[in-house]
């Protein structure tokens, strides 16, 4: 089971995001929390593979939450849930080390499918997000494309296959059975590449993977 804490200050929004998430009989919500001080308590206490936060909450915010999350629950993988998506927004949530970004107003299996991509150790953007994302880390377009292609250059070429996959929002099971591997390996390849390239997470790996243009089948560039 993916086990589900989920953190909104609307309890109808809890509701019928709770009601979507228990139609997939893998998915268990077991703690709801109305702010973020009670999500990080509730975290401590339950260990949830995910913790759904939305971004504006009362006492401390979506952010915040997501900040302390990472000392109070390592082991809980963020998912952002918002009605907004401004620039600013994006660039926080990225910053404060979240697994995902989705909005209220997406398709409802993007939740689910969100929440599962989380729990498996990769990234997931609504698709109404991931263009947002890429322009808020990127600046103008063809010189972050020359950029990004330069920082992969290092990597060796089964890196850039790790890269390319972890583009294209697979998790670490999925790339090692493409990639006739096991998933420590491809654990391995992900952290070294992370730390060499000074990146906080998978979401900013993915970003850097699509502005290079480095996706599964295309040429190397």
């Amino acid at each position: 089971m993916i086990r589900v804490l989920l953190a909104d200050d609307e309890t109808m929004i809890r509701a019928g995001v709770k009601a979507i998430l228990t139609t997939d009989p893998e998915i268990e919500v077991v703690a709801e929390a109305g702010d973020g001080h009670e999500a990080v308590e509730l975290a401590r206490l339950h260990r949830p593979d995910v913790v759904l936060l939305d971004i504006r909450m009362p006492r401390l915010d979506g952010l915040g939450a997501a900040r302390e999350l990472r000392r109070a629950a390592p082991g809980s993988s963020v998912v952002m849930l918002t009605t907004f998506s401004e620039d600013a927004y994006i660039a926080g949530a990225l910053g404060s080390g979240v697994s995902g970004f989705l909005l209220k107003s997406g398709d409802p299996r993007e939740l689910v499918a969100g929440v599962r991509a989380a729990a498996e150790g990769a990234a997931f953007l609504s698709p109404g997000v991931a263009r947002r994302v890429i322009d808020t880390l990127g600046g103008e377009r063809l010189s972050r494309t020359a950029e990004a292609r330069a920082r992969l250059a290092p990597l060796t070429g089964r890196e850039r296959e790790v890269v390319a996959l972890v583009g294209a929002g697979l998790s670490n099971a999925e790339i090692a059975a493409r990639l006739f591997v096991v998933e420590g390996t491809v654990k391995a390849h992900v952290s070294a590449v992370l730390g060499r390239l000074e990146l906080r997470n998978r979401v900013q790996l993915a970003v850097l993977a699509h502005e290079a243009g480095l996706m599964p089948g295309a040429p190397d560039a």
